[in-house]
């Protein structure tokens, strides 16, 4: 008797299994609880086997067969995506899912007007975007759970590529009324005595910390958030400065009250905004027109949502 199943089902099986958990499984994969559990117990009833041993207090755990099975499940859902990017190559199309990664701290400035404009170009692509922090990046790279990233070159590993777009000098977030707030630039030391709201994430919240290590002065950290938004409205409201990279385009807080935005001087390394991808990134026609789509509308001229400061020069690749 003929198999009755979808691969949707087996995507959200996968992720269950990934995560433990059929709620972080839905957060993950932006589908409802109740969808994922239902593609679950369909999938156990079709098969004839547990795949879960549900534990109130600790999720879900896979079973022995469950753990078989996931195997040659992520090897079957990489062969149909294998088919998909065959199917485009032969017709020239660009088209199918594309699942796109982001950072955390611009996730909400940078990618939406790229997806926008990409989709428009190219209706019969299905985009998904994931907001994640630089770690929980890598690991969805490796994993193939998203096809490529936008991010910052923090602490790259060798296995995934980066693709540097552009350049983007640190800046000190400022309330108006701050001692500093006339300043046209200002140095890691000047900014020690103050309260800082640290901007608490993964790799970049060490990134950060660095200036002030470089030059052998502690800040005077008061408020910790991994929220980009939290942040800003934090230091509008006078709870302290702040740090980052990117400049949106208005220098009011999500709350309306306005921001400084003051260079900061100094032993302070640039980031590079760019794409991450895993090994054989450049064999789907649809992720490489995503990437040549992000180099035309990222660069030193301009890119959606920010400013960009005059050395912030791409640099090609």
């Amino acid at each position: 008797m003929a198999l009755r199943f979808t691969l949707r089902q087996l995507e959200y099986f996968l992720a269950v299994g990934e995560c433990g958990s059929i709620a972080l499984a839905a957060e993950r994969i932006n589908v409802s609880s109740p969808s994922i559990s239902a593609a679950i117990s369909q999938l156990e009833a079709e098969f004839g086997l547990k795949l879960f041993v549900r534990r109130h207090a600790h999720g879900l755990s896979l079973t022995q067969g469950g753990q078989r099975f996931m195997e040659q499940v992520r090897a079957l859902l990489g062969q149909a995506a294998g088919l998909n990017a065959l199917a485009n190559e032969i017709t020239g199309n660009v088209r199918g899912p594309l699942n796109i990664g982001c950072l955390l701290t611009f996730a909400q400035i940078v990618l939406p007007q790229i997806r926008r404009s990409f989709v428009d170009l190219n209706p019969e692509v299905q985009v998904r975007q994931f907001e994640r922090d630089q770690a929980e990046l890598f690991d969805a790279l490796r994993t193939a759970r998203i096809d490529l990233a936008l991010t910052y070159d923090l602490n790259i590993p060798s296995d995934l590529t980066f693709l540097p777009l552009i350049e983007l000098p640190p800046y000190a977030l400022i309330n108006e009324t701050h001692d500093l707030a006339h300043r046209e630039s200002v140095a890691p030391s000047e900014l020690a005595e103050y309260p800082m709201v640290l901007l608490d994430l993964p790799m970049s919240a060490e990134y950060f910390l660095s200036f002030f290590s470089a030059v052998g002065v502690t800040p005077q950290i008061s408020e910790r958030t991994r929220d980009m938004a939290v942040m800003r409205s934090l230091v509008a409201n006078g709870f302290g400065y702040s740090l980052a990279n990117i400049r949106p385009r208005t220098d009011l807080a999500p709350d309306g009250r306005k921001l400084r935005f003051v260079p900061l001087t100094g032993p302070v390394r640039a980031l590079k905004l760019g794409l991450l991808m895993s090994e054989g990134w450049d064999q789907s026609l649809t992720t490489r027109a995503f990437v040549d789509h992000a180099r035309s509308r990222i660069t030193d001229m301009g890119a959606p949502g920010m400013h960009v400061r005059p050395n912030g020069l791409r640099r090609d690749f």
